[in-house]
């Protein structure tokens, strides 16, 4: 999905994404319109009066040039809108219209995400536009929202309504879509948790573009059969982590160890959703096998694998609640439930710019006794002796951020004694 071309026809294109925006309510039955326009200048587009939760391949409407219809349904009433961005922008061949619910209550409060929250989001969406109040579905409508697009906005909220996004391909305008929604988020976890909320000056979040792996390429073999297995392992925990709401389509790393001197990892800029087995890619002594891109995070794992032998696989995650620690300089204490501290242990925290490096700082947090560590504006790294062990940290630590979070609209957190830990420290570890 994140490829220059796409080769799926423009209603699956279409339709694949508005199952994802309604699976994981980020529209609801009657909300949302998504078009693709062509070389050819037809565009394609979801119709009018229809349950998104239903959508099928003959639903999507094409709309002519010149205004011919050919499909079953009429299209979105607010086609209006997809029209004049593109009569304003013509470089723009994706649109998504939605409204997940934390890019609404920016638009009910008349704001808009500051994306320097991440690194990565502003690379991905920029800054984000605001688009004053219209009819619904009306000429006016496209207008206002069109203003913001020509002033070079490529996401903008509209006023007490949702969200448009657009790319020069559709790939592009779902990624800025689910990206936004995704800061949007992360800054309302935030707000409840408590804290001064951090966001990244331009030299920081020029920092990730300027790593280089430079890693000199091999021939891989054949594949071995414990290689096969650990391909599928891993890209299904990559895929679950992606429906779980740990990763999204643009963010998250996931590696395993093969053996003592090899490691596979998710690749870069690959859709997080739909990885499959020959996506991933392996590194062995430093080399990364021929024509294939691993992730930016591959120096990282590559030093935690050399230093911690007893660590068999890790992940860098963007579970919301857990980021929103990340964000702020609360403290994300493991001393919640028993089984919280016995799977987490205690969790360090690293300053933002030390995943850029050669990985050693961050290998050097890691022990035992610390499995995990929350990266400041860039989610979590956490580490496992298999893929199991890895995502279950992963989930328990996410469970536990949200824990604290919502707790704090009930009252203060009572974290378990010193004598409960020395306790469980004596029965599940010998200490």
């Amino acid at each position: 999905m994140f490829g220059p071309h796409s080769y799926q026809h423009p209603r699956d294109e279409i339709l694949q994404a508005m199952e994802r925006i309604y699976r994981y309510r980020m529209t609801t039955t009657s909300g949302g319109n998504l078009s693709i326009r062509e070389a050819n200048g037809d565009v394609w587009i979801t119709p009018a009066r229809i349950d998104k939760g239903a959508l099928r391949r003959d639903d999507i409407v094409c709309v002519r040039p010149d205004g011919e219809l050919l499909g079953v349904r009429r299209p979105s009433s607010e086609l209006p809108i997809h029209q004049e961005i593109r009569r304003r922008r013509p470089e723009l061949g994706g649109i998504v219209h939605a409204h997940p619910t934390a890019l609404v209550a920016f638009s009910l409060v008349h704001q808009v995400p500051d994306t320097r929250l991440f690194h990565q989001a502003r690379r991905v969406c920029g800054e984000v536009g605001f688009a004053p109040y219209e009819l619904p579905g009306s000429v006016a409508l496209g207008n206002r929202v069109a203003d913001s697009f020509e002033q070079g906005y490529d996401c903008v909220i509209l006023e007490n309504h949702g969200v448009v996004t657009a790319g020069a391909t559709f790939q592009e305008a779902f990624r800025r879509f689910e990206t936004l929604e995704f800061t949007a988020k992360t800054i309302i976890k935030a707000k409840l948790l408590g804290g001064e909320i951090r966001f990244l000056s331009g030299e920081q979040i020029g920092m990730e573009q300027q790593r280089a792996l430079n890693l000199e390429e091999f021939e891989p073999w054949y594949p071995s059969s414990h290689e096969n297995e650990l391909r599928s392992r891993l890209s299904e925990f990559v895929r679950r982590a992606y429906r779980q709401r740990l990763f999204i389509s643009t963010q998250g790393s996931y590696s395993v160890r093969v053996d003592g001197s090899a490691f596979l990892i998710t690749p870069y800029q690959v859709d997080r959703g739909m990885a499959g087995v020959q996506d991933l890619v392996l590194i062995r002594d430093g080399k990364v096998e021929t024509a294939k891109s691993p992730s930016r995070a591959a120096l990282v794992h590559q030093a935690i694998y050399q230093r911690h032998p007893e660590v068999g696989a890790i992940v860098n995650a963007y579970p919301v609640n857990a980021t929103a620690f990340s964000v702020t300089g609360v403290t994300l204490d493991s001393r919640t439930i028993p089984e919280s501290y016995v799977v987490m242990r205690h969790v360090v925290r690293a300053p933002f710019g030390t995943q850029f490096g050669d990985g050693q700082d961050l290998a050097a947090l890691l022990s035992v006794k610390q499995p995990a560590i929350i990266l400041e504006n860039d989610g979590v790294l956490v580490t496992g002796s298999d893929v199991l062990e890895a995502f279950d940290r992963l989930e328990v630590l996410e469970s536990t951020a949200e824990a604290i979070i919502n707790a704090r609209a009930i009252g203060a957190l009572q974290p378990l004694s010193s004598d409960i830990t020395k306790e469980l420290d004596q029965a599940f570890f010998g200490c």
